[in-house]
């Protein structure tokens, strides 16, 4: 897959490696913003079974 993306990308190595940086800085953007808010209700994170004595 990396692969396919690197031979699809425009220009030389240089410019396909800030393409590739910029992608998955959007790539950590849209997951930080919208899928892991969205996500997070969903998990069992917050369910505490040990009680204070």
């Amino acid at each position: 897959m990396y692969g396919w993306i690197w031979r699809h990308l425009p220009g030389n190595a240089w410019v396909r490696a800030l393409i590739s940086v910029l992608l998955v800085l959007a790539v950590v953007y849209v997951l930080f913003q919208y899928v892991f808010p969205w996500a997070e209700p969903l998990l069992p994170f917050n369910d505490v079974t040990v009680d204070n004595q």
